[in-house]
């Protein structure tokens, strides 16, 4: 069951877009809000704020300030009215910031908008959505597109079927049925990891054995790629949003193996979540 949903925000077009999810999802579960702005101060502030100070210095009020009328209007919005909504402040960097709000609030998952990004963009800067995905313990959705109606009937989560990915196919599950949507599990074959039909279909049925889930399919797909088969079979099926879980590799390690969760992040259209293995 959700909660409570953390919602990072630049008061973006993006940011909104998660909120309106966000929103709609909270009136389904009865859950509260936290409404997370990273205010970005130059550092001198930043430290007179973090140190505790009394009496912080007239530009840092003055951005609180800014920042607080900011919220307001968000607030104001038709589509949060009987929602509870706490609104939240921090001075760290994106990552850090939301990171720590989502441990602090002990919050059930993150909501956040993304531009996407692609080419030397990503391979040298990446979008923060990407960052949060790869570093969270909590699941994350990412939103690309405008969702005035957050209704999806049919969710595709990708599994390899191995024991270690369990609790988060577990949590999928979970979260198809807070969202009343249909669970499409599947598997996508590549000729780099061939697996034949029987050997799959065991593997599937194996695992899905022990584990109560219901309103699920089991699916078999073909493709160039793992990633590209994702992307293909939740096309094929209309699918609403797309279900992944991620290691979270970084360093060299993400640098030479990249992540499946993050590229899926950055290239669906659909809105994705992500399950740390």
């Amino acid at each position: 069951m959700i909660k409570s949903i953390l919602v990072p925000t630049d008061f973006s077009k993006q940011a909104e877009s998660a909120l309106k999810v966000a929103a709609q999802i909270a009136k389904k579960n009865d859950a509260t809000i936290y409404l997370l702005h990273i205010l970005e101060l130059p550092v001198h502030l930043t430290d007179l704020m973090s140190s505790g100070t009394p009496a912080p210095a007239p530009e840092a009020v003055f951005f609180m300030k800014q920042t607080h009328k900011k919220f307001e209007e968000v607030l104001d919005q038709d589509f949060l009215k009987g929602i509870e909504v706490v609104e939240t402040v921090s001075f760290e960097d994106v990552m850090h910031g939301i990171i720590d709000s989502s441990t602090k609030n002990v919050v059930d998952i993150i909501i956040m908008g993304s531009h996407g990004s692609s080419g030397f963009e990503e391979l040298f800067i990446g979008s923060n959505a990407e960052k949060i995905v790869r570093t969270s313990k909590k699941p994350v959705l990412v939103i690309k597109e405008d969702c005035e109606i957050f209704e999806i009937n049919d969710f595709v989560y990708a599994t390899n079927f191995d024991d270690e990915d369990k609790p988060s196919l577990l949590a999928a599950n979970e979260f198809a049925k807070s969202i009343n949507a249909k669970l499409h599990l599947v598997w996508v074959n590549t000729a780099n990891g061939f697996k034949t039909t029987y050997e799959t279909e065991n593997k599937m049925n194996d695992m899905i054995a022990d584990l109560e889930i219901d309103n699920y399919t089991l699916n078999i797909y073909n493709d160039i790629t793992v990633e590209k088969g994702i992307l293909n079979f939740a096309e094929s099926v209309k699918a609403g949003m797309i279900g992944i879980s991620t290691h979270g590799r970084r360093g060299i390690s993400h640098f030479i193996n990249g992540s499946l969760g993050e590229d899926v992040v950055n290239h669906a259209k659909r809105p994705v979540l992500t399950f740390k293995i």
